[in-house]
């Protein structure tokens, strides 16, 4: 399984960008998928999660309100949609889905929101 990242960006504060996910290989059986992010200097943190189905999501605290994760199993794409964009959301974003018990990474897409 591969997942590819793409849609970050420069952005100016209080703006939006759209990050997707994209899957790819054995995809048949992907569970849960989630998106975390890292800033230079610190530990990768949650983001957001979905299940599979999309009946249950989470989100980290500084991000509830601000970002809609979502999913289309059809196209085996995940997407998050940040609004609001605040300089301290400045990170690398990850996506990561799990398939028959194995976690997959993808390459993580740069997002940099300048005051």
């Amino acid at each position: 399984v591969q997942l590819v990242e793409s849609g970050g960006g420069l952005v100016q504060a209080g703006g939006s960008l759209r990050l997707s996910c994209a899957a790819s290989g054995s995809t048949f059986s992907i569970g849960a998928m989630g998106w975390y992010r890292q800033a230079p200097g610190m530990q990768r943190e949650l983001v957001a999660t979905m299940a599979s189905s999309g009946s249950y999501t989470n989100y980290a605290d500084s991000v509830k309100g601000r970002f809609t994760i979502s999913r289309d199993n059809a196209k085996n794409t995940m997407y998050l949609q940040m609004n609001s964009l605040k300089p301290e959301d400045t990170a690398v974003y990850y996506c990561n889905a799990i398939v028959r018990s194995r976690l997959y990474w993808g390459q993580g897409t740069q997002v940099t929101v300048s005051s």
